[in-house]
């Protein structure tokens, strides 16, 4: 099984996540999302695929997210993905992909409802 997960290692919870995948015996492909940020249209299907309306996928409480006044329900989806993208740290994490579907895996063990078989 491909698994991918959208992985900050500064993040205890993406670290969990990836551990308990780690766990099953599967290595997943790694995207560090802050060095290489997912592009609007993979966002965008992220958050599709993990039955996510666009805010839920933002992290609120980064800092950046008060600077820029992300709380503003005027602003359209367009213009929080393109936000997201420029500043990836805004980004909720982690999001896993899996053959069995795609999570934002807070808390960590959201992961185990898409992992083929439970950690040992």
């Amino acid at each position: 099984m491909k698994i991918t997960i959208y992985h900050n290692p500064k993040c205890s919870t993406s670290r969990n996540a990836l551990a308990l995948i780690r766990n099953v015996g599967i290595e997943p492909e790694i995207i560090d999302y802050l060095q290489h940020p997912p592009s609007l249209i993979t966002l965008t299907k992220l958050a599709a695929d993990a039955g996510l309306t666009i805010r839920e996928t933002l992290r609120p409480k980064e800092s950046l997210y008060a600077t820029l006044e992300l709380s503003n329900p005027a602003l359209t989806d367009t213009q929080l993905l393109e936000t997201m993208v420029k500043h990836p740290i805004l980004i909720n994490r982690p999001f896993v992909v899996t053959d069995r579907g795609t999570r934002l895996c807070r808390p960590s063990e959201r992961v185990l409802d898409i992992l083929p078989k439970p950690p040992q």
